[in-house]
């Protein structure tokens, strides 16, 4: 990718996410990997209450991993 071509969808939020939170994004995701069994609400809102995190950020963590799982 080019760094003139704009990033879109949840991975648009990592930059951010990274800066705010003050860990990697691979620590989120591989948080978010292992909430076997919870709904992608269920997860956002573990993400904000254990880790008051933003309903944005959240949100955009929880769907990159499913995205992924989807994909297989």
């Amino acid at each position: 990718m080019s760094d003139t071509e704009k990033i879109k969808g949840p991975a648009s939020y990592f930059p951010s996410i990274e800066k705010k939170y003050g860990q990697p994004i691979a620590h989120w995701l591989t948080l978010v990997s292992g909430l076997d069994g919870m709904k992608h609400m269920e997860m956002v809102a573990w993400l904000k209450g254990e880790h008051g995190m933003g309903h944005g950020h959240a949100n955009a963590i929880v769907a990159h991993v499913l995205a992924q799982k989807a994909k297989g």
